[in-house]
């Protein structure tokens, strides 16, 4: 009797449910069902329903005047003027292979292929108005004006296949001065998001006021070069054009080469205006003290100017003028590759919603990062806004530098973790720009290994090493720098052997340098390098600060010492012609 009254009761209140469906029924009038649906919210439109609700909206940032690309004869169905981070993120997850948000709230995104620079594939357009400026050789290989419009041609063809275009306006260079407008074209948004970050971003009247930019960069990196194309040696091809002020990416979607393009042009034009171009980090005290950090990626620029005690002028990219300096991005581009909020809390809370995580691994139905898994590249990065630091200047600019420190990532073990140097070693180890090329860096590197970057930055120098030194050292003189060479790499032995130098002793060596403890610290002699080592630095063990005291076998030692000795000379015979005595008597003596 009870599951009988029970079945009667289910029934009567599946009886009330009905009723109103069986009411609507009887209705015949299609526009009047229509009017029952219910309406879909605005996150479910497809692009053109959108339009057509927000097309009084002005804030959503859609160019849709394609004429704006007119000039450079690219006619899209839609252009995505500076598009809101929100609709990047959107598209990059609707169409682009692999794009997801991760857990921390990153666009984590793949360049494909290519996952490092591509340096043997870079161009520079040989032509009359500049090539008697321009270094040539294996860094700046020449390209012909035909083969760079060849290549700009077919970037244009296949932009134009694209449905939709994505263009990002902003400029480089924090001092009005000196400010370049820059233009990013380009069919991805991860792309686009890239550049959002690391150029300086436009506010709304800067976008009505743009006019024609100073700089252009053309990203059709998911289309190849034709290796038949004069000057070609593989299907990618990066090409700068100084006098047209353009750059084409073909063959790589690799994102770095678009900061390092601009990086390049602003090489190319500071030093004619007397301003030193500068591959380094900066920050700044409480006191108004800058410090400049050059070194090559891997080295720890980004990582040390990120100190919660100073403000962050920014990571990668300065230039040095006579009132101060100035960043020229507007965003940072940290390595990731075992990344912790323990070691680099700063960084580690800078991958969150709008920064990019790019070509690293992650946990498939968690979406949490793995900073570890190095199976696709030891390059992983991160690129955000400058201002996700929490105590980064709100204008990147700052006075006049106290302290320029070099860093070196030393593969064999046998340079100091710190040594104080006198301006002639300063300009002989700034020209020499000894490090070692980290893995993942740059296409093809598996291992740390033993390299010569001059000025710390030779892959984007475009005058002689020389016009950059010249700059340095009168700066240093003029305005009366301490320099350091600080050494980030191996401690105990060779690479393979020994021990990369802890973080925490690095850290500890900046600060002392910082708070003037290290300039009026005891040193001795360091033979073979001839270089001027502490005794003692707080916080650090005072054993490791002689090198030679860290290795089992002294002798062993010194051979690797004196073999990077005969390097260091090699290396710098291409500059003697023209370099001072008292630089040249900086020089390592092989014993």
């Amino acid at each position: 009797q009870i599951r009988s009254a029970m079945r009667c009761l289910r029934g009567a209140c599946a009886a009330r449910r009905l009723a109103p469906l069986r009411a609507f029924s009887s209705i015949t009038d299609p526009s009047i069902l229509h009017q029952l649906k219910p309406s879909k919210p605005d996150a479910f439109l497809d692009h053109e329903e959108m339009l057509k609700v927000h097309m009084h909206d002005t804030t959503m940032n859609l160019h849709l005047d394609t004429s704006l690309l007119d000039p450079e004869g690219i006619h899209p169905d839609k252009i995505y003027r500076n598009p809101s981070v929100g609709l990047l993120y959107e598209h990059a997850c609707k169409f682009e292979k692999g794009s997801i948000i991760a857990s921390n709230g990153a666009l984590l995104a793949y360049s494909g292929e290519k996952r490092g620079r591509c340096p043997l594939d870079k161009r520079v357009v040989d032509e009359p108005s500049t090539n008697k400026d321009v270094w040539w050789g294996a860094i700046n290989i020449k390209l012909p004006e035909s083969s760079f419009m060849t290549n700009r041609e077919r970037a244009i063809d296949y932009l134009n296949t694209r449905d939709r275009i994505y263009v990002i306006d902003g400029f480089g260079g924090s001092d009005p001065k000196y400010r370049l407008k820059v233009r990013v074209i380009t069919s991805r948004p991860y792309h686009a998001l890239f550049m959002h970050n690391m150029l300086i971003r436009a506010t709304e009247q800067d976008l009505l006021d743009f006019g024609d930019p100073d700089f252009t960069i053309f990203n059709a990196g998911e289309f190849p070069a034709n290796r038949y194309t004069e000057g070609m040696t593989s299907s990618t091809s990066v090409s700068l054009s100084l006098s047209r002020r353009e750059m084409v990416i073909l063959g790589t979607q690799y994102a770095g080469e678009m900061k390092k393009g601009l990086f390049t042009l602003f090489n190319y034009l500071m030093p004619k205006q007397g301003v030193l171009s500068m591959h380094a980090s900066a920050n700044e005290g409480d006191k108004g003290d800058v410090s400049i950090f050059f070194g090559l990626s891997g080295t720890g620029k980004t990582t040390l100017s990120s100190d919660p005690e100073r403000h962050l002028i920014g990571d990668d990219e300065h230039c040095w003028t006579n009132d101060g300096v100035f960043n020229i991005e507007g965003g940072c581009y940290a390595k990731a590759i075992n990344l912790s909020r323990e070691q680099e809390p700063e960084i580690f809370d800078a991958a969150r919603f709008g920064s990019v995580l790019e070509n690293v691994k992650y946990d498939l139905m968690s979406r949490e990062v793995d900073f570890k898994d190095n199976s696709l590249t030891e390059n992983t990065r991160l690129s955000y806004p400058i201002h996700y630091i929490d105590n980064a200047k709100s204008v990147s600019a700052g006075p006049l530098p106290k302290n320029v420190i070099m860093l070196t990532c030393d593969a064999f073990g046998v340079l100091p973790p710190v040594a104080k140097l006198t301006p002639e070693q300063a300009m002989y180890h700034f020209m020499s720009g000894y490090t070692a090329k980290v893995a993942g860096t740059e296409v093809g590197v598996k291992e740390p290994s033993a390299t010569f970057s001059a000025c710390f930055g030779a892959p984007f120098l475009v005058w002689h090493p020389s016009k950059y030194a010249e700059l340095l050292a009168e700066k240093v003189k003029k305005h009366d720098a301490h320099c350091w060479l600080v050494n980030t790499g191996w401690s105990g032995g060779a690479y393979g052997i020994g021990k990369r130098l802890s973080l925490k002793y690095t850290r500890a060596i900046i600060d002392a340098i910082h708070h003037g403890e290290l300039e009026n610290a005891e040193y001795e002699d360091l033979p073979i390098f001839n270089l001027h080592v502490p005794k003692s630095c707080s916080k650090v063990p005072s054993e490791i600060l002689n090198p030679r005291n860290t290795w089992d076998d002294k002798a062993a030692h010194d051979r690797q010492a004196n073999e990077l000795a005969k390097l260091f000379i090699e290396n710098f015979k291409s500059f003697e012609e023209g370099t001072s005595e008292s630089i040249l008597s900086a020089a390592p003596t092989v014993a």
